[in-house]
């Protein structure tokens, strides 16, 4: 249940932006977004993490949404059924967007690799803080943070998101004085 506007109990818990989003017929609306609800913005806005390591949480975030992959916590009285030989059914009905959205977060869990994902599925999609999954993994205090920020730069590569610059290489040799003589 979402409080009313006036509920200051709710407000002085809740970080409220207004923030244009794409709505389902495509246009740009207008809503109120809780920035402390996602453990990824409340990290950001601390700047533990950059803008890249959020934008690329966040689509990752994005694309477990749209998957469906989140278990159900109640029926789907929506869902049309079908009648089999064995009584009835319900159908699991996937169109191409989630299918895609399926494709696009597996991939990016397979990118990130084992270890580095599992803490990314925690954080951006369950939204648990980083110090319960410290806690369940037992790990030491305060290394989550570091690990995120390596999964999430990997996510960001991932999604080529990071801009490839040039590097400069540098050698960590005694120049040998008669080579240059000649």
């Amino acid at each position: 249940m979402v409080p009313p506007p006036d509920d200051r109990f709710a407000r002085q818990h809740q970080q409220r932006v207004r923030r244009l989003i794409k709505g389902p017929d495509g246009k740009q609306q207008l809503v109120v977004v809780n920035q402390a609800e996602s453990p990824l913005a409340r990290l950001r806005q601390r700047n533990f993490i950059n803008a890249l390591q959020f934008d690329a949480g966040e689509r990752l975030r994005h694309d477990f949404t749209i998957a469906r992959i989140a278990p159900r916590l109640g029926i789907d009285l929506g869902a049309p059924i079908l009648r089999k030989a064995r009584g009835q059914q319900g159908a699991t009905l996937l169109n191409d967007t989630v299918l895609a959205a399926k494709q696009r977060f597996s991939a990016a869990m397979r990118a990130v690799g084992p270890g580095l994902n599992a803490l990314l599925f925690d954080v951006c999609c369950h939204l648990r803080g980083l110090e319960e999954a410290e806690r369940a993994k037992g790990w030491p205090q305060r290394s989550a943070k570091v690990v995120l920020g390596i999964a999430l730069d990997r996510l960001a590569d991932h999604y080529g998101m990071r801009i490839a610059g040039t590097a400069r290489l540098r050698g960590w040799q005694k120049e040998d004085p008669s080579a240059g003589s000649g």
